[in-house]
Order: structure tokens, then C-alpha cells, then sequence
């Protein structure tokens, strides 16, 4: 299968985005079962990644306003639900909301996996994530030579601003098939590596210091041991040992829902109360994707909003040793 018109391309873009989204809610749920104390390196490894997938879902933003598409957040059938498979992908695994664990990780590590050496591209039902994106940037390269096809209006553009982003990058204002690629190789590498190396292309298109990509944080996380200068994508981590404790993990309960819990009890509220502040925050990226990027900074005071919320959660107990938790439910139409 192939993209082969304007439409096609926008839609895979659409896909690009809610895959991006559906990566964000697991990540963040085992970020904030860690704790304040301990597993600092776990911590801020997730933080980082966090930042990172939020940059790519701006730049896919990007990419289809600047091709007169309009990014869909929070709208029916574009938020996950979990467990689920990634959108559109192959099935091969599922996600699920889960607390930090070697299982969790072990999941972060299928989402982010390299495409294997000569993988072809794949438009729909990819085995990777990045494979499904050399299909998008094969489109651009093919429909983008068509200069009238970036008609998007500009004002809809999110630019560079790092306060969103930390260091994980910045945004890439999108005006035709040059900045277009830059921005969607700047996700692929980020997430699998440069060139099959465990560094992202950071160095080479923000002119930044090298850091591992996203596959190779988690690895390292899993493995229990760093990556050091020399090491390769075969040698594996070769450096000093990272300890975790996995012991003061909050021990969140997978995939919580709302409808757990009885009707009118406290657990009932405040899980819907966590699901509003989810709301509002998608409410806020899909009016910033819609020309009013000041709207990010609303949004990433939600996702403060919605930390204290989803903590406030993982320290109710439920029974069986477990924790109550965050839903990341969808809106309701």
C-alpha cells in the first residue's frame, strides 16, 4: 500500500498525531507512580520522553495545518482507550495504563523499537512506528514537490518556543516539503535512533548534544544499566549499573476506570474529576493546533493539574494490594 493523494497523506498525518497521543498517557502514568524520592533516574528519563512526544505531536500538527488539514484532539475515535494497540498498527501488542514496572517497560520498549535493517516502509498496520513514518515522509517527498499543496494558513503553525519542550527540542514551523521532512525525521530519530546509531538526531538538526533515543532510554531502564560512548544497538548497554526501586512504586491498579467504583462514592469523583482536567487539557492543544499556540501554555498547566489529581489517586487503596489511578478517559461526545 502506498499514500498516493493529498487526502490519503492528511489522514495518515491525523493517524501520526493520536499515535503520538496514545504514547503519552502510559508514560505519564508511570512517571508519576515513581514517587518524588527515589528512581530519579527513571524519572527523568520519562520527563524527558514525556517532552519529546509532545514536541512530535506539535510537529505533525505542523505538517497537516501546513496542508490545509486541521489536527483532531479529543474529537470521537481519536482518543485512546486502554488496553489497546497502537493506532492503526499491526496489533502485535497492546498498551495499557500501567504503574513503573519491568512490564511497563518492556511495553516501552515495543512502542519505540527501531525498524529492523531494510524494513520497508509501512502506511498502515506497521510493525514499527518509524516505518510508518518513512511512509509519511515518502508522500511528502513525492506530493510535496507540488508547491501548491502547503496552502495551510500559517497563523496555524505552533512555533519554535523551548518552554513547551524543555530540552527536548522545539517546535519547526512547517511551510513546504524541506521543513516538512525536518520536522518528521526529527521524530524518527528522536524515537529510534540516528542512522541505526542509540543517538537521536538531535546533534544533527537542532545542532544539540547527543542523547540516546527513546528506544535506548528504556533499554537502558530495563536492562539496568547504562549506555556509554562506543556502546551499539547489538552490544547492548555496556556502562555503570542503574539501580530502581521497585518497591516504592505506587502500586497503581492497570487500565483504572471510573466506572470501578460505585456511583457517588469519593473514588467515582475524584476519577472524574481526573478525566474533566484530561478533557480540558485536549480541549486546550486542539485550540492551539487551531491557530492560538498561547493555548499551550494553558495546556501544560492542565497536565500540572492532572499530575496532583492522578498522585491524589495512586494513594487510595482498592483492594489486592493496589492503588486506585488515573483513566485517561475520552471525552464524552
Amino acid at each position: 500500500m502506498s499514500i498516493d493523494d493529498l487526502d490519503s497523506l492528511r489522514a495518515h498525518l491525523q493517524t501520526a498525531i493520536e499515535i503520538e497521543w496514545s504514547t503519552i498517557p502510559p508514560y505519564l502514568c508511570a512517571l508519576w507512580s515513581l514517587g518524588d524520592e527515589r528512581n530519579q533516574v527513571a524519572a527523568e528519563c520519562l520527563e524527558d520522553v514525556v517532552r519529546e512526544e509532545m514536541l512530535h505531536l506539535t510537529l505533525a500538527a505542523n505538517v497537516l495545518n501546513a496542508l490545509g488539514g486541521r489536527p483532531r484532539l479529543g474529537a470521537p475515535g481519536t482518543v485512546p482507550t486502554y488496553p489497546a494497540a497502537l493506532p492503526h498498527s499491526d496489533g502485535a501488542f497492546t498498551v495499557s495504563l500501567r504503574r513503573f514496572s519491568p512490564e511497563a517497560l518492556e511495553t516501552f520498549r515495543r512502542i519505540e523499537r527501531p525498524a529492523a535493517h531494510g524494513a520497508p516502509p509501512q502506511p498502515d498496520r506497521y510493525a514499527t512506528i518509524a516505518q510508518f513514518y518513512e511512509a509519511v515522509v515518502e508522500a511528502v517527498e513525492q506530493l510535496g514537490a507540488d508547491r501548491s499543496v502547503w496552502r495551510g494558513d500559517r497563523a496555524r503553525q505552533v512555533v519554535p518556543n523551548r518552554q513547551y519542550y524543555g530540552a527536548g527540542g522545539d517546535a519547526i514551523a512547517v511551510t513546504g516539503r524541506d521543513s516538512a521532512r525536518e520536522a518528521l525525521r526529527l521524530v524518527i530519530d528522536e524515537g529510534e535512533g540516528l542512522d541505526g546509531s542509540i543517538f537521536d538526531g538531535d546533534q544533527e538538526i537542532l545542532g544539540e548534544n547527543k542523547e540516546l533515543a527513546h528506544y535506548f532510554r528504556f533499554d537502558e531502564l530495563w536492562r539496568g544499566r547504562r549506555y556509554v560512548q562506543g556502546d551499539t544497538p547489538s552490544s547492548g548497554p555496556t556502562g555503570a549499573p542503574i539501580m530502581l526501586d521497585y518497591g516504592a512504586v505506587a502500586p497503581m491498579r492497570p487500565d483504572p476506570r471510573a466506572h470501578d467504583y460505585p456511583e457517588g462514592s469519593e473514588l467515582r469523583e475524584m476519577t472524574e474529576e481526573c478525566d474533566a482536567t484530561y478533557a480540558r487539557l485536549l480541549g486546550r492543544l486542539q485550540t492551539a493546533f487551531d491557530g492560538e499556540p498561547d493555548e499551550l501554555g494553558a495546556a501544560v498547566r492542565d497536565m500540572w493539574a492532572l499530575k496532583y489529581q492522578a498522585v491524589a489517586l495512586m494513594r487510595v487503596p482498592v483492594g489486592d494490594g493496589q492503588t486506585a489511578g488515573p483513566a485517561f478517559a475520552a471525552p464524552r461526545a
